[in-house]
């Protein structure tokens, strides 16, 4: 495939099979993102995470509405949603809420499986986020499955991430030991009309306040607090924390204007580059991985494997010496 064939953002039932190829990684996908890759790296990559049921959907859909409706940018919405444990694909859950963006030539929505994956992405996201970005869009906005505490790969993949929180989820610093301040670009406190706001909101800041020390990290461009890989730096981005409701599209004007201040900082900061330098290399990792598992599998016999396993349930081998015999 080369590149003047690749589909554009107005030929909707060419992208969605293309994406539909990258997903199942056949030859096809990987021929198009061959061919997508040179044209990518325009669009700003926006992450959306949080606890499930934070209100992450409804805040996509407010935020993709608005931005439509004032900018007239394009967006493209990757959502990634569990798994049914049936059929193994997505249970559709964020169309049936962004049924209002239905119909809109400027915008594209994609619904992922997890398919069991950890860290609140699916295996070919990035994949899937290179295609859209190739076809022209502005924007892409992903919102990750509601995994709570294990979503820190979307910190690698976007740009700018958001962390949508809302009170009675629990504990109130439950994501300062998710370590979700570290990658929050923005905070933001949804379901600001529920109680325990004001409780919810003053835990986010005290600890954004206690842990911020003016330092920014050397690999990623997250800045504020400390860790081996950090330097001193006076013009670090600070989180904004933002209340809203989504439902009402009360707070989510500031949150659009957030995502394009972050914006406007990476550029003038050259962090932008910094942090597709920094997808990039995570990217080359993830594939290799998997390309060399895929290899040892088709290289080793399944009778190797059986015989080995048999001795490890046995408790005659441990799984590490098991592993290194088959390795060798």
């Amino acid at each position: 495939m080369s590149t003047a064939q690749l589909p554009t953002l107005n030929d909707r039932l060419a992208l969605s099979r293309l994406i539909s190829e990258v997903e199942n990684g056949s030859q096809e996908g990987q021929t198009a993102l061959e061919a997508c890759f040179p044209r990518s790296g325009k669009a700003h990559l926006i992450g959306v995470t949080g606890a499930s049921g934070a209100g992450k959907s409804s805040l996509v859909n407010r935020i993709t509405q608005l931005i439509r409706r004032e900018k007239q940018r394009t967006v493209a919405v990757v959502a990634i949603d569990p798994s049914s444990p049936f059929t193994g694909g997505a249970i559709l859950g964020d169309r049936v809420r962004m049924r209002d963006l239905a119909g809109d030539p400027g915008v594209f929505i994609r619904s992922m499986a997890s398919r069991g994956e950890l860290g609140g992405l699916a295996h070919t996201t990035a994949g899937v986020v290179q295609v859209l970005d190739a076809a022209g869009f502005d924007l892409v906005l992903v919102e990750t499955v509601g995994a709570g505490q294990s979503e820190i790969d979307i910190a690698r993949l976007a740009h700018t991430t958001v962390v949508v929180e809302s009170p009675g989820m629990g504990d109130d610093i439950q994501a300062i030991k998710a370590g979700i301040l570290e990658i929050a670009d923005i905070l933001v406190v949804n379901k600001a009309d529920l109680p325990g706001i004001e409780n919810t909101e003053r835990a986010l800041r005290a600890n954004l306040e206690l842990g911020y020390n003016g330092y920014l990290s050397e690999k990623t461009g997250h800045g504020g607090f400390s860790g081996s890989d950090r330097k001193k730096e006076t013009d670090v981005w600070m989180q904004p924390v933002i209340k809203t409701i989504a439902t009402e599209e009360s707070g989510v004007p500031e949150v659009i204007k957030a995502i394009d201040d972050h914006r406007d900082y990476l550029k003038k900061t050259g962090l932008l580059e910094l942090r597709d330098r920094e997808r990039l290399k995570d990217e080359f990792d993830r594939v290799l991985r998997h390309a060399l598992m895929e290899n040892w599998k088709k290289n080793c016999r399944a009778e190797d494997v059986e015989r080995l396993m048999e001795e490890v349930f046995a408790r005659k081998r441990s799984p590490s010496n098991a592993v290194n015999e088959l390795l060798k």
